[in-house]
This record gives structure tokens, sequence and C-alpha cells, in this order.
């Protein structure tokens, strides 16, 4: 089993090696669109802020910066120079910025010389402190063990990054690639995170047919509440902005399907681990008994997991809830709207899987420990 196991996530490396990088794969705007995409992108630093002002000029009230700033890359790496940066009162940093704050600036398309703007704040330095405190945090309460858990989180970004991404916008179907990918996802973090045994391998089984099942009921109800995959505005935006023609409502089931799968094995490892706990404790349990005591296990976290899943959907739709509650949309219209029935789908198709998840484990799990118990007394 165990060179089985080895020589599959060989082929499956070899596999993801063969397919096109991300880099190939990217949009080019046409040059003569004069999109600001092809405009380079650069760091700069801010060295002070000589001028502060609000202004109702264009509706809502915002706050004015005019500041220094230092470019920290590019052609004119060094220069200091003169920009406008606005805020909204409310949004992003209400305070301003500040000196030695760092941002992302770019220029106007289709001018010379180039007149820069500030496009975003620089984060990346403050997300490595919190990548730092994350591991040190899994090295204290978790050991060694769990830092194959965070290479298999690594490699599962680089499916995601060098395999769904790619083949999607190349053309192929979303649904397909997603299903691949989240099945090659699995085989890598699985072991890595669990390790090379019996109780993993049942695992991964089971999350890739609850995957399926999950792809078959998921693509019946976007069919049945006449859903395009349009309920987003990046998903809208990506119709025009990609050479190839994409699936919109493939990349919605897609997206659920990459979107539960964290999930997914969460549950399936524990009710297999659960159930060979079982067996080892009383080795003389038979397969109907394994899987009676480990769907009670089962259960407990089906229960859990479906409370959790729901509040952690709406807490993703709370800005879009309460957009729709300032404008006094009636509850019906909004709960009839597809951007809410999108999530919705997903709520309710990712719980379903969750739900039938437990069963197949639990039944797979005591099929194969009740044969040895059988095995044992012969």
């Amino acid at each position: 089993m165990k060179q089985f196991i080895i020589s599959f996530i060989v082929i499956v490396s070899c596999a993801l090696a063969s397919v096109p990088g991300a880099a190939h794969a990217q949009f080019h705007p046409d040059p003569g669109r004069g999109d600001i995409e092809q405009q380079p992108f650069i760091i700069g630093e801010v060295i002070d802020v000589f001028k502060e002002s609000e202004t109702d000029d264009f509706g809502p009230a915002m706050y004015v910066q005019e500041l220094h700033v230092e470019l920290l890359g590019g052609e004119e790496k060094g220069k200091e120079i003169s920009v406008i940066y606005e805020i909204i009162p409310g949004q992003q940093n209400a305070q301003g910025l500040e000196a030695g704050d760092k941002v992302i600036l770019s220029t106007y398309p289709m001018e010379d010389p180039p007149r820069y703007f500030i496009s975003d704040v620089y984060r990346l330095g403050s997300l490595a402190w919190l990548v730092v405190i994350f591991l040190i945090l899994v090295l204290v309460f978790a050991r060694l063990r769990a830092m194959g858990a965070v290479l298999g989180l690594a490699m599962s970004f680089v499916v995601i990054a060098w395999y769904v991404l790619p083949r999607i916008l190349a053309g192929d179907s979303p649904v397909v690639v997603s299903l691949v990918g989240a099945a090659l996802i699995a085989s890598v973090s699985l072991y890595l995170a669990h390790g090379f045994r019996t109780r993993t391998t049942i695992a991964f089984i089971s999350t890739v047919i609850t995957a399926a099942i999950a792809i078959f009921l998921a693509s019946l109800f976007v069919q049945m509440m006449s859903l395009f995959g349009i309920g987003s505005e990046e998903a809208f935006y990506l119709q025009f902005s990609a050479e190839q023609t994409i699936n919109l409502q493939g990349l919605l089931l897609g997206g659920i399907i990459i979107g539960m799968l964290g999930v997914l094995d969460d549950i399936t490892t524990a009710q297999s681990a659960a159930v060979e706990e079982i067996h080892n404790a009383n080795p003389a349990l038979d397969t109907k008994e394994l899987y009676k005591r480990g769907s009670s296990v089962g259960r407990e976290h089906i229960t859990s997991l479906i409370n959790t899943l729901v509040l952690a959907y709406t807490g993703a739709a709370l800005p879009l809830l309460l957009l729709f509650q300032v404008y006094e949309t009636p509850f019906w219209v909004t709960l009839n709207s597809e951007i809410v029935m999108e999530e919705v789908v997903r709520m309710l198709a990712g719980s379903m899987a969750l739900i039938l998840a437990v069963p197949i484990t639990t039944w797979l799990a005591a099929k194969w420990f009740g044969s040895r118990t059988k095995h044992d007394e012969s």
C-alpha cells in the first residue's frame, strides 16, 4: 500500500510539472486598448504628508492627502514624486497614510512622462509577520507533526496556481479541472498531514467520492435555480478580461468543490481515525458494530460543522446583506437574487456533501477494519 501511495504521488508530481506554468496562461491586455494592467506596479515609501483636506465635490465627503513618495523600484528608483491619496470616510485606512508607510504605485496609461497614482497600500510586509506568528503557534502547540499540514497547505496553493487556474483560463471545463485539482490536493495534503496510513487512504477515497457526489448535487441545484455564475462582480468582469471564453456556471461549480474541500478533509480523516481507534480499543467488533459506533461520533461532528459552515458563509456575505438592508429591498427579492442564491447553493450543497461524507467514510472504514477482525478470528 505504501509503495502504491508513493508511486501515485510521484505520478501526480510529474503530471503537475508537465502543466504549463501560470505565467504562460496569464491574461495579456491588448496594447491598443490602453489597459491599465500593462502598466508596471512599483512599491513606494511615503516620505511626508505636506497637505491634508476634505472635499465633497464628487458626492460623498472624501479625505484627501498630498504626499511625497520615494520610488523603491523601477527605472526611476530613488526618485521622489508628489501623489494624491483619496479616502472615503469609513473605508480602508480612514486616518490616512503617514511617513514611513509603503504603498503600491502605478501610472496612468498612455502618458509620457508617466504620472503616478496610489493603487493600494502595501501589505506584504505585515503578511510576513502574520505567517511567522502562525508558524510559531503551530510549532509550539502542534509540534513538528503539524508542519506536514502546513506543507500540504503550500502544495494546495501550488496545485491551484499551476494547474487549476491555468487550465480554466486555457478554456478547459472548470468542473473537470476543479474535480481533478481537488483529487490532487487531497492526495498530497492528506498524506503529508496524516502520514502514509490505511486510515489516510480511506479518507482520501471518501473525499474523492463525496466531492463527485457534491458536484452532481450542486449541478442539479444550479440548473433548477437557473444560476449562470454571474452573481459576483469578479465573475462578471471575467467575461470581458480573458482571452478564452470561460464557462461561468462551471466556474461556480468548481468553486464549490474547492471551497468545501478543506472541511471535507476534516470530516473524512476524523471519521476514518475514529473507526480505527474504536477497532483498536475492541478488535472483536464486527463491521456492523463499528459502523454504528463510528456513526455516533459522526453525528456530533456533522452538527457542529453545519453550524460552522452556515455562519462562515453568512459572515462572508454580511456586507452584501447590509447593502440590501440599506436600500430596503424586500426580503423575498433579496433571497431570489442570483448573488444570494449562489451563496445559498454553496452552503447547502457543501453541507449536504459533509453530511454524506460521514456515512461514506464510516462504512469504508468499518468495512476495512471489520474485515480484519474476521481475518484475525479465522
